[in-house]
């Protein structure tokens, strides 16, 4: 069931996201080097959310037998790493590395949820165009939410971008819902068939999150039960904003004002 939310209710979603925002603008770029541990980073990122009066949402996050309760504040995902990649003492980044952070706010009751894409210094030509590409799909992803059309046209109009640059998009995971639960109706497919799924409305309240292979869009789950990686040892990307449906228009709310 879709939980549509007030212009109130959203104003809070939006300041657990300008959390997250202020973090990967303001906080991480300085940290993401050669010679630093993803657990640093998570140190680093936990400790600046509780510094502004937010918990991490997934620290402790449990979706029940047989999965372990994740055990960090982000998900740091490096190179072949699609997410979930638990932060890690031995996991030092190296020149040439990219990782995504994917990380959960909650504030006043309701959660922002964000993702971006670091280069570790210089990173080769086909990571480059990668990064540009996924981030390029999640704004026109986004650009097709507005009132009128349907969740399916989101997903055929990034699905339709990133295939034209022998891309593969992620089938396993998906955007969804969110507001006072991390994961709310509707799911949001990077790829399918327009004119399909729920009619989007004002109220809506969704993360539009790309998740864009160089290979195969095929992946694994490891043994820890979270880490999901390319089933061609391939580098992934994903790049991830939550927003609003506001008077037929989608509004991004993981940005500062």
């Amino acid at each position: 069931m879709i939980i549509y939310k007030t212009l109130d209710e959203i104003k809070k979603i939006k300041k657990a996201n300008e959390i997250i925002a202020r973090l990967f603008e303001d906080v991480l770029p300085k940290h993401v080097k050669a010679g630093v541990s993803t657990y640093e980073l998570d140190q680093i990122a936990e400790d600046y959310i509780r510094s502004q009066g937010a918990i991490p949402g997934t620290k402790g996050y449990d979706v029940g037998r047989p999965y372990p309760p994740y055990p960090a504040a982000t998900c740091i995902s490096v190179n072949e790493v699609v997410v979930h990649g638990i932060p890690s003492k031995k996991q030092i980044l190296k020149e040439g590395d990219i990782l995504t952070v994917d990380t959960v706010t909650v504030l006043d009751g309701y959660f922002g949820d964000a993702a971006i894409t670091y280069a570790v210094g210089e990173i080769d030509e086909t990571s480059k165009k990668l990064m540009e590409v996924t981030e390029k799909a999640r704004d026109i992803g986004i650009e097709v939410a507005r009132a009128g059309n349907r969740i399916g046209d989101i997903g055929h109009a990034i699905q339709e971008y990133v295939e034209s640059f022998g891309f593969s998009l992620v089938r396993d995971f998906a955007g969804h819902g969110v507001g006072k639960e991390m994961h709310e109706d509707p799911i949001i497919p990077n790829y399918g068939k327009a004119g399909t799924g729920a009619k989007i409305e004002d109220g809506m309240v969704i993360t539009v999150e790309p998740m864009v292979n160089v290979g195969t869009y095929k992946v694994k789950v490891l043994s820890d039960m979270w880490t999901a990686v390319t089933k061609d040892g391939k580098r992934s990307a994903q790049y991830e904003h939550s927003l609003a449906i506001i008077d037929g228009k989608p509004v991004i709310l993981s940005v500062r004002d």
